[in-house]
């Protein structure tokens, strides 16, 4: 018998279509989804042009976590409407501050061997207690929902081997930080990183939790670890031993990509503003000042990730010229934290407690000052991602993080513990976690469910209509981006765009304003466009808006050096094409207001992977490949996978 990946057991145990070879589509049961509130409303939306009647899979969670700042009436109403959807299709729903949907699914609902889809990308944080679980657009969580496999291009399995143990005031988030810095943002696209190797005896399942789920940073479809005793660990402090399953790869399983890390050789890292993967010793810019730190989010959700820093502060009080910003994950990680003392050493020291939610990270409150450092313990800081436009956001450990609240500098976490006589960095976690779920509604039975009807207020727009491209497609470039462009520099994050997720026709105004402040205007004068696109184009958030909103604006073509994963395949969920240069070089050639031309383009689409591009404004041919399936290429030439779905069965369910 051949040995086998971790992550080839998983994908195999929920095989229903597709060979296991690197490239091919696979299509795989879904056992569990997640979706918050960001995106939730449009699934929510999809849902019922499916014409679902109740949800198919063993558990969905509809978690509230982004949009918690209610400012005016927009985000209370999507709240209300995501409760009664909820309600209405069988969905359990995690209310308001209950915590981020990431950690808190881990602690309630995370099953070891259990596969997952969310609409978010750090959806594979679930990876940390051996589940299959990917980040992937709304609609196609929509369609999970609704009891159909998820059908994605086989990964390639990239086996990282840990050795060593961590060095005191270096922690998991510096283990990410270095996968970073040496593989970039684009290192992971198309592969599954599983970990192992005797590193792992001391990294427990919240610790894993914060490498699982950067591996978004890396553009990976998802992170795996096995399901050791630090996995049963944590199940037995939430209550839920009887969930755990022991599974690990084979002895000599074979992995298509191999790198190794001794984590004793690791020191505290820190990404510089503004990118993940600008990673440099925290020793080698140490000195700058500080204005901010903030400590949460699902890149470092875990008890310990704050107690830690409430042991550097205990008796000590904050610099004064940082304001020490703190994001409880979940109500039970505060109650636990609470029930410590920490809650106490951390207000007593200065620092600023915020409700259990994403907050900060996702630009929704805590925006820093223009030209002052921010350090967080977060999992990106995109340009602008803040909420500050200029922002100067660094992302580090919680160690670094404390250390530069007490002295206003980044500084080396290890020589503050030296000059304060701490010895390390060890936590007392507690045997058993305090258990909380008066914020978590269970589903109704289902002659209740079918009862519901979501309420919907005005804020709520419908999902825009969805025509199939034209034979022969001729559309102006409207906009060139460079490398690495993110989906929150199409869609933005932040207080102002995030309660219009509802609105597409409202949140289409913000349509790539952060490169563009005149797209939307634009983009209105024309019937159909095109953008040119460089590296790794739609990197980070699974938001379906990023397609959604210049779909809306007229975006039928998409050609770029490459693409990220999620984006691309929003991109065809809603009849966006996605074209890549076969020669690179070609995207010097074409300049804003060119206009380029697809002849045949259903013919060609269906007969062929390589088309021949014609730039009318400079007389000049280009060789272009799309890498879609036969059924990508429906989707697209039916406009999205809601029209297809609507011409080949009326209502997906009766």
């Amino acid at each position: 018998m051949p040995a086998h990946t971790l992550a080839h057991k998983l994908i195999a145990a929920h095989l229903v279509d597709g060979q296991m070879s690197p490239g091919n589509e696979v299509a795989l049961t879904i056992d569990q989804t997640l979706t918050q509130d960001a995106t939730g409303t449009l699934v929510m939306q999809e849902l019922e042009s499916l014409g679902l009647r109740r949800a198919r899979t063993e558990v969905s969670v509809q978690y509230v976590d982004h949009n918690l700042l209610q400012t005016d009436e927009k985000n209370a109403e999507d709240h209300e409407f995501l409760r009664t959807a909820a309600q209405r299709y069988g969905l359990w729903y995690s209310k308001p501050g209950n915590g981020v949907s990431h950690p808190t699914h881990m602690q309630r609902f995370g099953i070891p061997g259990k596969s997952m889809v969310g609409s978010d990308s750090h959806t594979c944080a679930a990876g940390s207690l051996g589940m299959l679980a990917i980040g992937v657009g709304g609609l196609e969580v929509a369609l999970a929902i609704a009891g159909e496999p998820l059908r994605i291009r086989m990964p390639e399995i990239w086996g990282v081997r840990l050795t060593g143990q961590l060095p005191p005031w270096v922690s998991a988030k510096d283990v990410i930080l270095e996968m970073l810095r040496r593989h970039t943002v684009k290192g992971g696209v198309d592969r599954i990183i599983e970990y192992h190797g005797p590193g792992l005896a001391d990294l427990s399942a919240m610790d894993r939790h914060v490498i699982a789920n950067m591996g978004a940073e890396l553009g990976a479809t998802t992170t795996v670890f096995p399901a050791d005793e630090a996995v049963r660990r944590f199940l037995r402090a939430e209550g839920r031993e009887h969930d755990f399953t022991e599974l690990a790869a084979d002895p000599d399983a074979a992995y298509d990509l191999t790198d190794e890390i001794d984590l004793s050789g690791l020191q505290p890292l820190i990404a510089q503003p503004s990118a993940p993967d600008h990673v440099v010793p925290v020793s080698a810019v140490a000195g700058r000042e500080v204005s901010q730190t903030v400590v949460g989010s699902s890149a470092n959700p875990g008890l310990r990730d704050f107690a830690v820093v409430a042991r550097m502060l205990r008796g000590r009080s904050t610099n004064d010229a940082v304001s020490v910003d703190i994001n409880p994950t979940s109500r039970e990680i505060l109650q636990d934290l609470a029930r410590s003392g920490a809650v106490a050493d951390l207000i007593s020291a200065g620092a600023r407690i915020h409700q259990s939610g994403c907050m900060g990270c996702i630009g929704m409150g805590q925006a820093p000052a223009v030209g002052q450092n921010s350090l967080r313990t977060f999992p990106r800081n995109f340009p602008g991602r803040s909420g500050t436009p200029e922002d100067s956001v660094w992302l580090c450990s919680p160690e670094t993080a404390a250390a530069a609240a007490l002295t206003g500098t980044i500084t080396d976490p290890r020589q503050l513990a030296e000059q304060l006589g701490l010895a390390d960095d060890t936590v007392e976690e507690p045997e058993h976690s305090a258990v909380n779920t008066a914020m978590l509604l269970a589903p109704p039975a289902e002659t209740e469910a079918l009862r519901t009807q979501p309420v919907k207020g005005p804020n709520i727009s419908a999902l825009p209509e969805l025509s199939p491209p034209p034979q022969h497609l001729e559309t102006p470039v409207l906009l060139k981006t460079g490398d690495n462009v993110s989906t929150d520099e199409i869609s933005p994050a932040g207080a102002y765009a995030l309660p219009l997720r509802s609105n597409v026709p409202a949140l289409a105004e913000f349509t790539f304003t952060r490169l563009d402040p005149d797209y939307p205007q634009r983009a209105r004068q024309h019937h159909q466009h095109a953008v040119i696109g460089g590296d790794n184009y739609g990197q980070g958030s699974s938001r379906e808006h990023a397609a959604i909103t210049p779909r809306h604006l007229g975006l039928r073509l998409v050609v770029a050096k490459s693409f990220a994963r999620i984006h691309w395949q929003n991109l065809i969920n809603f009849g966006i094409l996605p074209l890549e240069f076969t020669e690179p070089a070609d995207y010097d050639d074409i300049d804003h207001g060119d206009v380029l031309h697809l002849d045949g383009l259903h013919r060609q689409l269906v007969e062929q992977h390589t088309l021949t591009l014609h730039n009318t404004t400079r007389g000049t041919d280009y060789r272009v490949e799309h890498r879609l399936s036969p059924r990508q290429v429906e989707a697209v030439l039916a406009g999205g996978i809601i029209p297809m779905l609507a011409a080949t069965t009326p209502h997906h369910e009766a």
